[in-house]
């Protein structure tokens, strides 16, 4: 019986790889996992001045393991169709670690090595939570008001750095005399209008490829108009590099910093898993919690080896879910598994390693304003009031207000502290935490509404 209901399973499996529709939807995915990967590997190796040798060998091996780590999510993790890749909480917070690394004088080496010791900290205890069955009781940390918090404020840090990508500023400490360059501003804006029409005019089979699109063509008009020179030879093999950034080093805030950021990263697990419920008329179980945490420590720990970004699951899977109507899993299989391929080619790693980071920044600045909507969506399902309105209000202006301030004002902070308190995102989200889990904000504010309703009553009797 046993064998016969294997046998069953097999042929089904078969029956749906031989159908064309799943391979055009896995394409649909491939493009999805492309666009919000290609540029992270290139503007943190850029950030820490990297050879570009370095930087090929970081792309493919980025290709290779956020495939792999779909793949595995798919079959043994969360078993939905959501993307794993590297998490922009982590991204924005190591661009802006190197923004502050450059204007308080810390070698790139340190700052690159105290990352290293930071994220395989966080990847062990990302593996714990998940072991441990942690998950639940976590999520029920971040509620709907601190989810609010967490999409508004990782949009405004993403929105950031895509921004100053498209005026042409480069990341890191290149920054430090950096001035905006006209002519590669102009194209970027283009290409960001170009994609904003696309998304809004276009016809539901065209505006799912706008990012595509946006990429390709930006591409194209900045190679025409440019003639960028190629800075590495054509690569014919892929080599594994220990430590990249930097032999691990043991600066303690900047380790802090990393732990936090990794901790508060699983927001995004949460989001993208709560997220996904209505769209699989389920509702998210311990084992389900457990696996994808467990799974996410352990490609955090590849990350921390090999100078990659750390992954976690893609909130933004909930929008491309509900646009395409894809959930099902072998087409996302089948994207992660071509996405993998990609990577194992040489010549393609070299190839997409000469995107110009101002033509990618365009097309995802367009891509994360969405998260104004998923901020939106959470903060729907709290009802706020003059009262009870602090709980969001102080961790959003206080988080947006230091990300406007330059990174030099937090020298007087001792240096444990400075780079958790000079990032606007972490500050704001551990805030929102607080003041959300603290307090019964629910009880604040109900009692002037209704002395105001009997005094109304009142009145008109």
């Amino acid at each position: 019986m046993r064998l016969l209901l294997f046998i069953k399973r097999k042929v089904i499996v078969i029956n749906e790889l031989l159908k064309s529709s799943n391979w055009i939807s896995g394409l649909q995915w491939l493009f999805f996992i492309f666009t919000n990967i290609v540029v992270i590997p290139i503007t943190v190796g850029a950030a820490f001045e990297l050879s570009p040798g370095t930087i090929v060998n970081m792309l493919q091996l980025s290709f290779i393991v956020t495939g792999l780590a779909c793949i595995v999510q798919a079959f043994l993790g969360h078993k939905r169709a959501i993307m794993e890749g590297q998490s922009g909480l982590w991204w924005g917070v190591i661009l802006t670690l190197c923004s502050t690394a450059a204007a308080q004088g810390m070698p790139l080496p340190i700052l690159g090595g105290s990352l290293t010791v930071g994220i395989i900290i966080t990847s062990i205890l990302t593996f714990l939570i998940g072991v441990t069955g942690l998950g639940p009781r976590l999520a029920n940390l971040f509620k709907p008001a601190v989810m609010g918090v967490f999409m508004f404020l990782f949009g405004c840090q993403l929105i950031g750095i895509f921004l100053k990508g498209m005026l042409g500023i480069p990341f890191g400490n290149q920054a430090a005399d950096a001035h905006i360059d006209v002519s590669i501003s102009l194209l970027s804006i283009i290409v960001a209008i170009i994609v904003i029409l696309i998304s809004v005019k276009a016809p539901s089979s065209v505006r799912r490829y706008g990012l595509l699109i946006g990429i390709i063509g930006g591409w194209i008009v900045y190679a025409l108009i440019f003639k960028p020179e190629s800075p590495v030879s054509e690569a014919t093999s892929f080599g594994l590099e220990l430590f990249p950034l930097g032999k691990p080093a043991w600066d303690i805030g900047i380790i802090m910093t990393t732990v936090i950021a990794g901790l508060l990263n699983s927001a995004n697990t949460i989001g993208a898993l709560k997220g996904t419920e209505s769209m699989y008329k389920v509702e998210t179980t311990n084992s389900e919690y457990r696996a994808s945490f467990t799974i996410t420590g352990i490609f955090t720990l590849i990350a921390g080896f090999f100078g990659l970004v750390p992954n976690s699951p893609y909130v933004s899977s909930i929008g491309f879910l509900s646009q395409t109507g894809i959930i099902k899993r072998i087409p996302f299989v089948l994207g992660g598994l071509m996405f993998l391929v990609m990577g194992l080619i040489p010549p393609i790693g070299h190839f997409f390693s000469q995107l110009p980071l101002s033509i990618g920044s365009a097309a995802l600045f367009v891509s994360y304003l969405l998260l104004l909507n998923s901020s939106l969506n959470f903060f729907k399902q709290v009802e706020f009031n003059t009262v009870n309105v602090y709980r969001s209000a102080v961790p959003l202006f206080v988080g947006v207000v230091i990300m406007t301030l330059p990174a030099s004002y937090f020298v007087t902070i001792p240096s444990v502290v400075r780079p958790v308190l000079s990032s606007g995102l972490l500050v704001g989200i551990i805030l929102a935490l607080l003041l959300e889990n603290l307090f019964k904000w629910d009880n604040y504010g109900n009692e002037d509404n209704g002395k105001q309703k009997d005094t109304t009553s009142t009145v008109n009797d």
